[in-house]
């Protein structure tokens, strides 16, 4: 798709004065007895003094050199274009003016090399940022502490039973009791969040969560479990 064609404004008056400037500056340099070829050779070396000076200034703004030659090409092509105005006689130019448009090649060869021989400023390289290393927040340690298990208690001394009657059917004995279970430490982060779990399996199913479910969801012992699923009841 072709592009459509745009007319910058201050683009097309860059090019109207760039145009009277340079015909200026050939005017000028015919009348001080340059002719031929020379006479276009001068505004070419102006405006290229002017573009160098320019560049130079935009990649290095605090370089006076390049500031002092801009300056020099632009009273060059501000005197031309003021010279050609009317107020110099262009068939009677003065000897001075002579002299300085013939001494404007070399001026202009020496700012055009001193400009494009100028060190450019090194950039300065920004500081690396030090890489963040990832945080990992490191697992609970889960310590199982066993309580000492009690000594046995030993039988107090009570009066021997009276001999049963033989008539009398004999006293079964006691059934056993289990032991309890050991206690069990169990960690605080541990603790929160199994009641995280416990509450989330209480909303799910309506009921509480077992010490089985318990240890499959964290992974602990039966006995730790068993200590945490005592502590949610």
């Amino acid at each position: 798709m072709l592009r459509t064609l745009r007319f910058d404004a201050v683009l097309i008056q860059a090019v109207i004065a760039g145009a009277l400037s340079f015909a200026h500056l050939h005017d000028l340099a015919a009348a001080a007895g340059q002719d031929g070829w020379k006479a276009w050779a001068y505004p070419v070396s102006v405006d290229l003094l002017l573009v160098a000076a320019w560049r130079r200034m935009r990649t290095d703004a605090e370089n006076r050199d390049a500031w002092l030659w801009f300056a020099i090409a632009l009273i060059a092509s501000l005197g031309a274009n003021i010279a050609t105005a009317g107020l110099l006689d262009l068939h009677n130019v003065p000897a001075w003016l002579r002299i300085l448009v013939a001494g404007w090649p070399a001026l202009a060869f020496l700012g055009g090399t001193l400009l494009a021989h100028a060190p450019a400023p090194e950039p300065q390289a920004p500081d690396p940022e030090p890489l963040e290393q990832p945080h990992i927040d490191p697992a609970p340690d889960l310590t199982v502490e066993r309580v000492p298990e009690p000594a046995p208690e030993l039988p107090s001394a009570e009066p021997a039973p009276e001999e049963p009657d033989e008539e009398a059917p004999p006293e079964p004995a006691p059934a056993a009791v289990p032991a309890p279970p050991a206690a069990v430490s169990v960690p605080p982060a541990l603790l929160d969040h199994a009641r995280k779990i416990a509450d989330a399996y209480r909303v799910q199913t309506g009921a509480s969560i077992d010490a089985a479910t318990l240890r499959a969801r964290l992974g602990v012992p039966a006995a730790l479990a068993d200590s945490i699923a005592c502590q949610l009841a």
